[in-house]
């Protein structure tokens, strides 16, 4: 065996092995998370928001489902900085010893802003749209019957996209450290980004104009907000490669 194939089975093993202790986290946040969900889904269900409403539950499963469903978001949540962790260190022998220190600071801004991206959702979309279906069902004479699973399911699938769409910023940090885009990149094709986050915005949030624009709004800020940092973040590649070049001629 040449060292070429030593060095590819080598990446196999230690990929594996940092897999696996992420799948043991993954079981610890799981057994947590079976003693953190009902509160929650308790704190979910009494909120300011669910009062208004009257839920059901259609299905002798939804209760199940419903619980299942909360363990596992909490319990990937929970196993997020480690997964980053583990990623970081898998790619961490083909960095130089800076970057290594820069990308380790990674991790905490990514959990925050997906945090951060979830909280929003929640706290400002999140009751807009409870408020705006309950008038529009008044307006028409319509009496609402609410599943429970169904109330979940809506409250996750427009929160949880908040989180991830939140990680724009760290996104563009990474790729401008990577040198692969510049803010000059970005700034000459905002008109572009702009657009896509419309369709981002109107993707993730239900069909009416308001919602749009709240949504738009903060995306739009985050983009301009990534611009910002990729500058930073670029002047830091120009700086590496330079020390780079010096080495590599010293050598």
């Amino acid at each position: 065996m040449n060292n070429t194939e030593l060095t590819i089975v080598e990446h196999i093993e230690e990929l594996r092995k940092r897999l696996m202790i992420v799948a043991v986290f993954f079981v610890v946040a799981v057994i947590g998370s079976f003693f953190l969900a009902q509160p929650l889904i308790h704190f979910l269900q009494f909120s300011n928001e669910a009062k208004t409403l009257q839920l059901h539950s259609f299905k002798v499963t939804d209760p199940v489902n419903i619980y299942f469903q909360v363990i596992f978001v909490l319990s990937i949540v929970m196993t997020s900085p480690v997964i980053l962790y583990q990623l970081w260190a898998f790619i961490t022998p083909g960095l130089f010893p800076k970057e290594r220190k820069a990308t380790l600071r990674y991790i905490p801004y990514i959990v925050f802003l997906f945090v951060l991206g979830v909280m929003f959702s929640y706290e400002v979309l999140f009751p807009y749209m409870i408020h705006f279906m309950t008038e529009m069902s008044t307006e028409m004479d319509i009496q609402q019957t609410i599943g429970i699973n169904e109330y979940f399911q809506f409250l996750l699938q427009l929160t949880l996209p908040f989180g991830i769409v939140f990680e724009l910023p760290m996104v563009v940090l990474f790729l401008t450290r990577l040198g692969i885009i510049t803010p000059q990149m970005l700034s000459k094709f905002r008109k572009y980004a702009y657009f896509i986050l419309l369709v981002v915005a109107d993707i993730i949030t239900p069909t009416d104009v308001l919602s749009l624009f709240i949504v738009s709004i903060p995306l739009c800020i985050l983009y301009e907000i990534s611009i910002m940092i990729s500058r930073v973040g670029y002047r830091k590649y120009i700086r590496a490669e330079q020390q780079r070049q010096i080495k590599m001629q010293q050598q």
